[in-house]
């Protein structure tokens, strides 16, 4: 069989003041078109569906119709769970009139998918919190998912009685994994996990969490889990959260991200977008492939230290967002900033990068930097105009200034 993954759509998400529904309509068009073509027997939609809990109804609208014809009016099933960005409620409720359709939305970890055929021949076989277990006419084999929507630990607690301790929390959710593996995943049927968590390999790398992303790793959020807490009866592992493609691990199976279809924030600019289309039978390890998405204006970062190069630049490349960071002397006067902002209607930031008396350019403040304290970036300005830190009294007088304790 051919399984499509996918994730992260953050449908009606915006870029500042800049609208992408557009985008999305065009990107998962071109989803469903690569659905079709690869002649796919199940979609998995691993988490963050929108972008907000409450999200608009032309995001909610763009979410069901497109699910419509990515479930080929109910002939394929698609299985979605919801990720950090989602509301459990909002994104559970309309699924017992979508399961009529062969749609499943799966967000709490108490929740039971009923078992039963349906009209169109989809049968679900087996079923318990965290677990389905499906029958599509076409195989003759059960295809088994084990179900990890995103909850804080706050949450898991609640669904899961599990401890305050680290090594508690992961070993709770490894046993809940394993006792439905061990129950329901042998090697007569196609075994898959899909989570919305931020798993990596004990002992390796923190991969960096999205720009745009709400963060998981953080106080009163989610910690890491590893890659070895899902159990090795699991064929393929199709996760959500990060917004680029990267196989986290390859064995014993594909642990995989298959990144969000539009890059959302300029530190995904240099991303290529993809589905990941799997193939699988009982008994035996998966192949899978990534395939790359074009739809949608791609994000630039460019920096210019001239208007008409910057114009030419902007005037060659239209369909895009762009943030430009402009070096010049002083600060980019009215004429200038006047004549970059009308060559192009895609520039989300235009930043100068001022130089200082010998030439050299100073303190660049980057999106990240806007969260940092005040001290901090005094200390940071400070030390690009004068190549020092500054001593503690001068640091006394700025808090005094800014009165600050």
């Amino acid at each position: 069989m051919k399984i499509l993954h996918t994730a992260d759509w953050h449908l009606g998400k915006r870029l500042q003041e800049f609208s992408r529904l557009e985008e999305q309509k065009l990107v998962l068009e071109e989803i469903i078109q690569i659905a079709d073509r690869e002649e796919v027997d199940l979609v998995l939609l691993a988490g963050d569906i929108f972008d907000t809990f409450n999200p608009n109804h032309e995001a909610v609208e763009l979410l069901y119709k497109t699910l419509k014809k990515l479930s080929k009016d109910g002939q394929r099933p698609v299985i979605a769970i919801s990720g950090n960005h989602d509301s459990t409620q909002f994104v559970e409720a309309p699924d017992p009139l979508a399961r009529e359709v062969g749609i499943f939305f799966y967000s709490r970890y108490d929740s039971v998918i009923p078992t039963g055929k349906l009209d169109n021949g989809i049968e679900v076989t087996r079923s318990e919190p965290g677990f389905v277990e499906i029958c599509i006419p076409k195989n003759n084999f059960p295809i088994r998912v084990i179900l990890a929507p995103y909850a804080n630990e706050v949450l898991l607690k609640t669904y899961l009685g599990e401890g305050d301790r680290e090594a508690e929390f992961r070993e709770v959710l490894a046993n809940k994994w394993g006792k439905i593996a061990d129950t329901y995943c042998h090697d007569k049927g196609v075994n898959l996990f899909m989570g919305h968590f931020f798993f990596m390999k004990e002992g390796g790398p923190v991969e960096p969490e999205p720009e745009s992303e709400r963060p998981i790793l953080h106080v009163g959020g989610t910690q890491a889990l590893f890659t070895h807490n899902i159990p090795n009866q699991i064929q393929y592992a199709a996760l959500g959260h990060l917004h680029r493609y990267h196989a986290v691990g390859k064995n014993p199976f594909p642990v995989v991200y298959s990144s969000s279809p539009l890059a959302y924030s300029f530190s995904e600019a240099d991303q290529q977008k993809q589905v990941i289309i799997i193939e699988a039978e009982p008994g035996t390890a998966v192949s899978y492939k990534a395939m790359g998405l074009e739809k949608g204006r791609p994000l630039y970062r460019k920096t210019f230290d001239d208007l008409p190069a910057t114009v030419q630049w902007l005037e060659q490349n239209p369909y895009c967002f762009v943030e430009i960071t402009f070096v010049t002397e002083h600060s980019i006067d009215a004429a200038t900033r006047k004549a970059i902002m009308k060559a192009h209607d895609g520039i989300v930031s235009l930043i100068p990068q001022i130089k200082n008396p010998q030439g050299q350019e100073s303190l660049s403040l980057k999106v990240e930097d806007l969260g940092k304290d005040m001290v901090t970036l005094f200390n940071m300005y400070y030390k690009s105009e004068k190549g020092q830190e500054p001593n503690a009294e001068l640091i006394g007088i700025f808090k005094e200034v800014i009165s600050q304790e």
